[in-house]
């Protein structure tokens, strides 16, 4: 029997849609009129809900704010020329969170259920998603413990919710490059640790010295190795990449970084291209030396939020080096006219990488699962 045979949908009485401002979104400060729920009680998932947005009851006990027991992803859904609504690569983001369910013992989500879940919900609420190039629909499941003990142990109870946003670009200015400050005293991860899983403890640890480097000027932290502070790992938000000339580059995945939707993307588009690409060990002195000698030629960020973000200069040992232009370089700007066109439907979808969302689909618990 599917989870979604009992749902129960509760819609709000008027829409708050008609109060925003989309000419002048933020990013994830308004919050669109309903969110998913599901619990997670006597060993199996149950009790699906459509509920008006707002604040859940949670217990000061609850296992989750004290042990850190959350897990969670972050998606795009996109309306077209064409008024078609696509997702961008949830198959991935369903993977990654079962994942990141595993290493901090939570119950996955299947991902049917996931599919549903956000389905149901960009059903519910298809006209808040902005039409303004550049702005999005931002979708944020998260799953976290909800048993009230303070024993160190795994929780028994869970909630999942899925809540969704109007957004703006991340960095207002996609053509303008960002610059980083490489970290060379504090560590996001550590081999062993959850380095690759989206959990609130990673981005918690990443918010003291990101507050540090944005006093100084810096957009974010370029994190490097937990152990010798030698190799770079990632940005605070994206994956990072390094064109040398005709071979791009970019850290490898050995458990401390996160294994991100749009780094996958960005390696599979370039070796669709024929452009040769290495996943391996990145030391800083060799970023930082082939920024002096113009053999890096473009360095850009890759995330969700961000999607291809160009970095102009980089501080490390208390200097600050430039690259050559302060702007996106041709490979980067290619990279993110592909990819947001995919998004959008105006560049061929060669991968099968985008769900279509039939957002005139009547949303009832008959529909559920599709």
């Amino acid at each position: 029997m599917s989870v979604f045979s009992d749902l129960r949908i509760q819609t709000v009485k008027q829409s708050r849609r008609d109060q925003v401002d989309f000419d002048n979104l933020g990013f994830g400060d308004v919050f669109c009129d309903h969110m998913f729920s599901l619990v997670f009680e006597d060993g199996r998932w149950q009790r699906p809900e459509i509920l008006p947005f707002g604040p859940l009851p949670l217990h000061p006990s609850a296992l989750s704010l004290h042990y850190g027991q959350a897990v969670f992803e972050g998606l795009k859904a996109f309306r077209g020329k064409d008024e078609v609504v696509r997702i961008f690569r949830p198959d991935m983001n369903a993977k990654r969170l079962v994942g990141s369910c595993k290493r901090l013992c939570i119950p996955p989500i299947e991902p049917e259920v996931f599919y549903a879940a956000i389905e149901h919900l960009i059903r519910l609420d298809h006209a808040w998603i902005p039409r303004t190039r550049g702005q999005s629909l931002y979708i944020r499941p998260i799953i976290f413990g909800t048993e009230s003990h303070l024993e160190v142990r795994p929780a028994r109870t869970f909630r999942f919710v899925v809540m969704t946003a109007p957004v703006r670009k991340y960095f207002q200015d996609d053509v303008k490059a960002i610059e980083l400050k490489a970290e060379e005293k504090y560590t996001r991860a550590a081999p062993g640790g959850m380095g690759y899983a989206k959990t609130a403890g990673n981005y918690a640890a990443s918010l003291y010295p990101g507050e540090l480097g944005r006093k100084e000027g810096y957009a974010q932290v370029l994190w490097l190795d937990g152990a010798e502070h030698r190799y770079v790992e990632e940005v605070g938000a994206m994956n990072i990449f390094f064109k040398f000339k005709n071979t791009v580059v970019t850290p490898e995945l050995h458990g401390t970084i996160l294994p991100g939707v749009t780094r996958d993307s960005v390696i599979t588009l370039l070796k669709d291209q024929a452009m040769p690409v290495e996943e391996r060990l990145v030391d800083i002195d060799e970023v930082i030396d082939g920024m002096r000698s113009g053999e890096l030629e473009e360095i850009f960020g890759a995330g969700t939020a961000a999607v291809i973000c160009p970095v102009g200069a980089i501080a490390y040992k208390g200097q600050r080096h430039e690259m050559s232009k302060n702007s996106a370089g041709p490979l980067t700007r290619k990279l993110y006219d592909t990819i947001t066109g995919i998004q959008l439907g105006e560049v061929e979808d060669k991968f099968g990488w985008t769900r279509v969302v039939d957002v005139d689909a009547a949303v009832s618990a008959a529909a559920a699962g599709d």
